[in-house]
This record gives C-alpha cells, sequence and structure tokens, in this order.
C-alpha cells in the first residue's frame, strides 16, 4: 500500500487514524471527546475504517459497563505512513 488513501482521507478518518497511530489502543469515548462528536458519527466513522481492515474493535466489561476499545490494524498504520507521505509530497508542490 501507499500514497493517497481516500478511506483514511476524510478528516474524522484521518483524525481517528492519527490518534491511533500513537497508541496500542484508545477507548471510543476519548475518541468521540477528542473529536467532539456524537456517538453516531465516531461509530460510522469507525465503521468505515474497520471495514477496510484498518481499525479493530474490542469490547470489555468493566464497573458493570462495556467499554469499547478502538486500535488501528497493521494494514492501517501502512495506510495512514503512505497517506500522510502523499500528502506531504502534494504540499510540498505549494512550495515550488
Amino acid at each position: 500500500m501507499g500514497g493517497f488513501d481516500e478511506v483514511i482521507h476524510p478528516v474524522h478518518r484521518l483524525q481517528i487514524c492519527s490518534m491511533l497511530a500513537a497508541v496500542e489502543s484508545l477507548e471510543f469515548s476519548v475518541l468521540r471527546d477528542a473529536l467532539t462528536v456524537s456517538d453516531s458519527v465516531l461509530s460510522k466513522q469507525v465503521k468505515v475504517l474497520q471495514t477496510a481492515g484498518y481499525v479493530t474493535i474490542t469490547k470489555a466489561p468493566m464497573n458493570s459497563r462495556t467499554h469499547t476499545w478502538l486500535a488501528l490494524t497493521p494494514a492501517g498504520r501502512e495506510a495512514l505512513a503512505g497517506h500522510l507521505t502523499e500528502l506531504r509530497r502534494i504540499a510540498g508542490l505549494a512550495q515550488a
């Protein structure tokens, strides 16, 4: 993989992948609050990333509630790296 990735490019998905790239996993609510979006908006974006094989979802019971954790897959990390490289290349064209 490499280059511009239309799955990752929309702003919320790019933010999700970027935040997940910095950690092993992140709780759904932390992402939701950081992006200041609703549960349904985040769920839709995560579903697209999951379908592409870029994100995994793990649910775990904690204190009588189920918590949802998200993690970037190796394929997701590779796709994000390629996308960011392509964005840097495109931005470099503006410098010329």
